[in-house]
């Protein structure tokens, strides 16, 4: 888990914590106090819910991103090898067209 997505987990549990301590000590009635604590893990729930999403939304992004940028990588490498097979190809053909002259020297001879 990255450092930020720990961050923000940890300032949301510590918020839904305080929370629930405030209304636990707060001086009201029981059923008042057990409304107030649903209510408040109903919209500490619907929070996450939305960090969890962004959070699942940001990563998507992010390996779609990563993914395009290793496949442009890998064919720019692949082009650079094709050219360097190419150049290789060609010297070779050189040489051995020269070594080709030089025997034909060396059987007339």
């Amino acid at each position: 888990m990255s450092k930020s997505s720990s961050t923000l987990l940890g300032i949301l549990a510590g918020t839904a914590l305080g929370a629930t301590l405030g209304i636990l000590f707060a001086p009201d009635k029981g059923s008042n106090t057990r409304k107030k604590l649903v209510e408040e893990a109903q919209a500490t729930k619907d929070h996450l819910a939305r960090e969890a999403s962004n959070l699942q939304h940001q990563i998507a992004d992010t390996v779609s991103s990563k993914k395009d940028s290793l496949d442009t990588k890998v064919e720019s490498l692949m082009s650079d090898a094709s050219y360097k097979a190419e150049d290789l190809i060609t010297t070779l053909e050189k040489k051995l067209s020269e070594l080709k002259a030089k025997n034909k020297k060396l059987q007339k001879s």
